[in-house]
C-alpha cells in the first residue's frame, strides 16, 4: 500500500526544502499506510448499508452508523440535524472546536445514493456487498479477496454502491480528523461536519436544515467533498457548479394508433414532429439557437479564464476512452464547454423499436430536456426561454392531455411539465484569501499540478448555501473519473481514498 510513499519523501528532502504542512501531510500519508486495514474493514462495513431513499429502514442504519464513526473520533457535539418537513432524512452533524482558532471549516459530504437496478451489475456483483477487485473490471480486473495485513495497492478497487458517490467522501473526512488526532496533531481551525441524507434526491429539505440551524453553521467556509477528480487524474479543486432544472415535453397526434401504410403520408406523425422541435433547438455545432439563451451569462473573472486555460486538455483522451471521434460544439474544449449553459436531451420515446416494432404511427411523442445553468441564468427564467421557442414554432402548449375541442382547434400540439424543483449556479471567487489557503493546503499534497477548475459539468445545490448562510464554498473531489457514479458498477480506487485522506487532512490543518 502507498509504494511511493519513501520516494515522495526523498524528493522532498532532495528539493531541500520541506514546507510544514507537506510535514504533516508526510505524517497523515505514513498514518494511511500503516492503517489501511482497518480503514478499508470499517469503509466496507460503511457500504454495506442500503443508503437509497425507497429503503428508508437503509438510510436509518447508514445515518446510526456514521454516528457511531463519527462520536468513536472523538467528535463532539454529534447529533441530527431534523428538517421542519416530516419524515425528510436529517443530516447528520458534528464539530471540533479548536482553541485559539480564529476560522471555522465545514466538510459537506452526502450518506445517501442513488437507486440500484442489481441485474445491471456485473455478474457476482451485489450493491450493497463490497467486493475487492484486482483493476478496474472493464480493464479485466478480477475480484480478490480483502487482504488480512491491511497491504494494499492503489490501482486495487471496492465495487458498492456510494463507493465513489458519495460514502468515500464521508470517509475521507472522517479519517483525515482520525489521522490529524491519532498522529498528535492540531487542526488550524475550528471543524464542523455535514453530512446530507438526500443529495441524490436533489436537496428538497435542504433549505428548511441550513434555515433551521443558521446559528450552529456558521463558517468561513464549506468544503463540498463530492464528484471526481480531473479526468487527467490530478486533483482538482472546483470553484463554482452549474445548475440544473427539466422540462417533460410531449407531442400529440392522432387520438389512436394507425396503420402506416393507410395513413403514412397523411396523418401527422409525432415522433418526427418532436425530433423536428428537438432539432430547431441547436445548431449543426452545438450552438443552442433558443433566443437569448445565452444573454444572461455572467462571463468569467480574468483569474477564472487563466484558471480555464491551464486545466490539461483531456478531449483526446476522452474521446478515445468513450469511442467517439467528433464532440458536439466544434472548436470548445471540455472544461471551456462545462463554463456555458446547455441543453441535453435525456431520453425520447415514441411507439415500439427492436422485436416489438409494429408499422404503426404513434399517437404520442415524448421526450425529457435537461438544462444545465451557468452563474447568471435563472433556472425558472431558462424554462420560460424553451418555452417561448417552442411557442415560435406554432405549438399550441397545454399542461394536461388536450380535449376533443383542443385537437380540432390547433395542429400543433404539446404537453409541457416544467421541472419544479430546479437549482441555480454558484461560483466562488478564486481570490478570496480563504480560498487562497485552500489552493495552498491541497497543493501541499501533490507534487503535480493542481487544476483549477472554475466550474464543475455537475450541479449541486450550493446557491443554498450563499442564500440562506450568507455562506462561501468550494469543492475538492476526491473520486476517480471513471467510478460509474449513478450507475451500475459503482467503484473507487483505493489510491484516490487515501489521496482523499490526505487532501482532506490538509485542508483541516489550515490556520
Amino acid at each position: 500500500m502507498r509504494k511511493y510513499f519513501f520516494f515522495f519523501l526523498f524528493s522532498f528532502l532532495i528539493d531541500g526544502f520541506v514546507s510544514a504542512q507537506s510535514r504533516e501531510v508526510l505524517t497523515i500519508r505514513e498514518y494511511g499506510t500503516k492503517n489501511a486495514g482497518n480503514i478499508i474493514n470499517e469503509f466496507a462495513e460503511f457500504l454495506s448499508f442500503p443508503n437509497v431513499a425507497a429503503n428508508p429502514a437503509g438510510q436509518q442504519q447508514t445515518a446510526a452508523f456514521l454516528m457511531t464513526m463519527m462520536s468513536k473520533r472523538g467528535i463532539q457535539k454529534v447529533q441530527l440535524l431534523n428538517a421542519s418537513t416530516a419524515g425528510a432524512p436529517p443530516a447528520v452533524y458534528g464539530e471540533v472546536i479548536v482553541p485559539g482558532a480564529k476560522q471555522t471549516l465545514i466538510f459537506y459530504a452526502h450518506y445517501d445514493g442513488q437507486p440500484v437496478n442489481p441485474a445491471q451489475w456485473a455478474k457476482g456483483l451485489d450493491p450493497f456487498q463490497p467486493k475487492l477487485f484486482s483493476k478496474a473490471i472493464d480493464k479485466g480486473g478480477l475480484p480478490i479477496p480483502f487482504p488480512t495485513d491491511g497491504s494494499y495497492t492503489n490501482d486495487w478497487r471496492i465495487y458498492a454502491r456510494g463507493a465513489a458517490d458519495d460514502k468515500a467522501g464521508v470517509d475521507a473526512i472522517l479519517n483525515a480528523y482520525d489521522a490529524i488526532r491519532k498522529s498528535k496533531l492540531t487542526p488550524g481551525c475550528n471543524l464542523k461536519f455535514f453530512f446530507e441524507g438526500e443529495e441524490e434526491a436533489g436537496s428538497p429539505h435542504l433549505n428548511e436544515i441550513l434555515e433551521k440551524y443558521r446559528s450552529l453553521l456558521q463558517s468561513d467556509l464549506w468544503i463540498i467533498c463530492d464528484g471526481p477528480v480531473h479526468q487527467s487524474g490530478k486533483k482538482q479543486i472546483v470553484f463554482g457548479v452549474r445548475g440544473d432544472t427539466h422540462l417533460d415535453l410531449t407531442v400529440y397526434a392522432s387520438k389512436r394508433p394507425l396503420h402506416s401504410g393507410h395513413y403514412g403520408n397523411w396523418a401527422p406523425n409525432p415522433a418526427m414532429m418532436l425530433a423536428k422541435l428537438l432539432a430547431s433547438m441547436k445548431d449543426e455545432n452545438g450552438r443552442v439557437t433558443i433566443k437569448g439563451f445565452y444573454d444572461d451569462v455572467i462571463p468569467l473573472s480574468p483569474s477564472e479564464r487563466k484558471a480555464l486555460e491551464e486545466v490539461p486538455s483531456v478531449d483526446t483522451q476522452m474521446e478515445k476512452e468513450l469511442g467517439i471521434s467528433a464532440v458536439e460544439m466544434q472548436g470548445v474544449t471540455l472544461s471551456e464547454a462545462i463554463n456555458q449553459p446547455s441543453l441535453n436531451i435525456n431520453g425520447m420515446q415514441s411507439g415500439n423499436v427492436g422485436k416489438m416494432a409494429s408499422n404503426q404511427i404513434p399517437t404520442f411523442a415524448t421526450a425529457v430536456l435537461d438544462l444545465r445553468l451557468v452563474l447568471g441564468n435563472d433556472w425558472k427564467r431558462q424554462q420560460q426561454k424553451v418555452i417561448d421557442h417552442i411557442k415560435a414554432q406554432g405549438y399550441y402548449i397545454t399542461d394536461s392531455e388536450p380535449t376533443d375541442n383542443e385537437r380540432e382547434k390547433y395542429a400543433k400540439i404539446i404537453k409541457v411539465i416544467p421541472g419544479q424543483d430546479g437549482i441555480n449556479a454558484q461560483r466562488t471567487s478564486m481570490d478570496l484569501p480563504i480560498i487562497q489557503k485552500v489552493i495552498a493546503a491541497v497543493k501541499a499534497t501533490s507534487k503535480e499540478q493542481i487544476v483549477l477548475q472554475p466550474t464543475m459539468g455537475g450541479s449541486l445545490p450550493l446557491f443554498l448555501f450563499e442564500k440562506y448562510l450568507n455562506a462561501k464554498t468550494v469543492t475538492v473531489p476526491i473520486a476517480n473519473h471513471d467510478n460509474n457514479q449513478h450507475a451500475e458498477n459503482e467503484n473507487i480506487r483505493i489510491g484516490n481514498l487515501f489521496d482523499g485522506i490526505e487532501t482532506m487532512a490538509s485542508l483541516m490543518l489550515i490556520k
